[in-house]
């Protein structure tokens, strides 16, 4: 017999009911919808739970937050546990859809501190979400952080719009910056892991 693992799951950690505990269930506006985004993302790589990245699903146009999602790879040995996955997998949870954007559910919109890496691109295509939050886009993160976010298209932008999810960008951009140069600071200080896949053959 073949002893395989069967399942893995993935988690929010506990703080995350601390810095909701607070706030209000429905965020109007794309600037207060981010600026939970980036408390959460600053608090996730000060936890050790992952890198400086967060995520919420929200209704588009009441604002209501659906779920969050913060970089858990650290705390769970699973290198696809990302904030944008984890936000969209538990949206998806709580509104019963693989489909976001399913006949009769309110539009939903991703909302996220950086254009998504090469894995979340997909992830966030094939969630059904009709947009696309994003505080910047640009080699920024790559340069301060030193995380590899894949071969990202171009034409990323592009290609959500043509297939019906609309892309807002340079949402609180330097606010995002500002994460990740603390972030880099901890990381030049030896204090924290950057985790990256091989950049090359071995």
């Amino acid at each position: 017999m073949i002893d395989i693992a069967k399942e893995f799951r993935v988690s929010l950690p506990a703080w995350i009911d601390d810095e909701l505990a607070e706030g209000p269930a429905v965020l109007p506006s794309r600037e207060d919808r981010m600026r939970l985004v980036h408390r959460l993302a600053d608090r996730n790589w000060r936890e050790g739970n992952g890198g400086p990245f967060a995520a919420l699903v929200a209704e588009r146009e009441s604002g209501r937050i659906v779920s969050v999602g913060v970089n858990v790879v650290l705390t769970t040995g699973v290198s696809v546990a990302h904030a944008e996955v984890l936000a969209l997998g538990l949206a998806q949870t709580a509104t019963g859809s693989w489909d976001l954007g399913g006949k009769g559910m309110p539009g939903h919109e991703l909302v996220v501190n950086w254009r998504p890496c090469v894995q979340c691109y997909g992830a966030t295509m094939w969630s059904g979400v009709r947009g696309l939050v994003v505080a910047g886009e640009g080699p920024e993160l790559e340069e301060i952080t030193t995380f590899d976010e894949g071969p990202v298209r171009e034409d990323w932008a592009e290609q959500f719009e043509e297939r019906g999810i609309q892309v807002v960008s340079d949402v609180l951009r330097d606010e995002a910056l500002a994460v990740f140069r603390a972030y880099r600071e901890a990381v030049d200080a030896g204090g924290v892991d950057v985790y990256n896949a091989r950049g090359g053959s071995e």
